[in-house]
């Protein structure tokens, strides 16, 4: 691990042990410090007064399905403030929604009518923000993967138990009927002791993922819509990323850079394995992970990638529980593998194609039958019987379904259905799964101590 990253984690320690943020040395960049704040308590028939943080193609869809779910709902939620440093997708949706628009979130943080963030930033602002978030006294909409390191997601457990604010992580597939029928399944006995479950999430595409369009103009040195605040966007005087020059490929383009995203694993694998820890039992920490993959098909003219992160990854994550999980992906081919949840007595297959995050009319129970008998024995036979079993799905919109349980949540403080907790068994894989591919090695997870090692964590 890089001493960038050590220098993070002090910083962010130091943030959550005081319950400041950063005061007068960053008072340059910085709009009015951000202080302990009493939100209001929400009635039944009050407005929800969202704000949005990053609008670029996730935060300006965000604001959009938040403003569209407002328009649909009456007294549900509505905007009043977006934030980003680019100052054209500041304006474009500033102007689109006519509320206020930012340059630094802080100021955002310190409207005293807002009541909840939407956390749409690179990946490597989400921890942070988050914090300051809660400590503004603001409830959370975080987009995944949630945050970039595993000291943030500690930092974030711990946060929302010491302020009592919900946090819903931003994976929309975890609201969809799909996997709590599956879960419901599990916890009935239908498949038995769980074995193993995989997926996969795969893309192809003539450009490669992730490569967007780069507006030319744009950057520091620019004036007007074209102006970048390239200081505030890396996070380097908050230990957040490295200094360094503009790059416009990074800002437009950062799923490729280790900096500020882990590529496949974070952006694609999450919607995976946070539905995943939604169904099972109960979520779960991993106790050992390993990675593999490269990039093989997205390179530049003279034979090297055109990214750091790799275009083709696959992990495979052990559980103390008794049971393994494998993923596959790759940039450069759409073929997905089936997603099945396979037990001693019975398999789920959640979705033959593969993708997780499309809409199925139901999902099979398969029964594990041999020599005409069930594995299960007589008992499992006379309940559930040796055919398969076809359990019906809801179609409601996911991204509906979980901006729905978000704000009905902020209403009752209940969990959301993707809280912190299962949110941070998820990244951890994602963030092992990472370390394990760079650093050559099979990874394990203290969880006692919340780190990552290259050792077996005795029990």
């Amino acid at each position: 691990m890089s001493d960038n990253s050590l220098d993070r984690r002090d910083f962010l320690r130091t943030v959550s042990a005081t319950g400041i943020t950063l005061g007068a040395a960053t008072q340059a960049l910085a709009a009015k410090s951000i202080g302990k704040m009493s939100n209001r308590i929400i009635g039944a028939n009050d407005r929800i007064n969202i704000g949005v943080i990053g609008c670029g193609g996730r935060g300006s869809s965000d604001a959009q399905s938040f403003a569209t779910y407002g328009q649909k709902n009456e007294n549900s939620c509505q905007l009043l403030g977006v934030v980003d440093v680019y100052e054209k997708r500041k304006r474009t949706q500033a102007e689109k929604h006519n509320v206020k628009g930012y340059a630094d979130y802080r100021e955002l943080l310190n409207q005293p009518d807002i009541d909840a963030v939407v956390i749409a930033t690179p990946d490597h602002w989400h921890g942070k923000m988050a914090l300051d978030a809660m400590d503004a006294g603001k409830d959370v909409y975080l987009e995944k993967p949630m945050v970039h390191t595993n000291e943030e997601a500690r930092l974030l457990v711990e946060k929302v138990k010491e302020t009592g604010r919900v946090l819903q992580v931003g994976s929309q597939t975890t609201s969809a009927d799909i996997w709590w029928k599956a879960k419901k399944a599990i916890a009935d006995g239908m498949i038995g002791q769980m074995i193993e479950s995989q997926g996969s999430y795969h893309r192809n595409s003539v450009g490669g993922e992730w490569n967007y369009t780069i507006d030319p103009k744009a950057g520091p040195t620019a004036k007007g819509d074209d102006y970048i605040d390239w200081n505030m966007w890396l996070g380097s005087q908050f230990k957040l990323a490295p200094k360094r020059d503009f790059d416009a490929d990074r800002f437009f383009r950062f799923r490729k850079y280790w900096d500020y995203s882990l590529g496949i694993a974070s952006d694609l694998f999450y919607h995976v394995i946070a539905p995943l820890n939604i169904c099972w039992d109960e979520p779960q920490f991993p106790s050992k992970v390993m990675a593999t993959g490269g990039t093989y098909v997205f390179k530049l003219p003279n034979g090297k990638p055109d990214r750091e992160v790799p275009d083709t990854f696959h992990l495979l994550a052990e559980y103390s529980k008794g049971h393994s999980l494998v993923l596959s992906s790759s940039m450069a081919n759409d073929t997905h593998i089936p997603g099945l949840i396979r037990g001693h007595e019975g398999t789920i297959i959640l979705v033959d194609h593969g993708k997780f995050e499309s809409m199925v009319p139901y999902i099979t129970v398969k029964p594990q039958v041999s020599g005409g008998k069930a594995i299960g024995g007589d008992a499992y036979a006379a309940k559930w019987g040796l055919k398969d079993i076809q359990i019906p799905i809801d179609q409601k919109d996911m991204m509906t379904a979980h901006i729905e349980n978000f704000l009905g949540c902020m209403r009752t403080r209940q969990k959301p259905h993707l809280d912190v907790e299962t949110g941070a068994r998820a990244v951890v894989v994602i963030n092992l799964a990472a370390e394990s591919y760079r650093e050559g090695k099979t990874m394990y997870w203290d969880e006692k101590n919340w780190k990552s090692t290259d050792r077996p964590v005795k029990a």
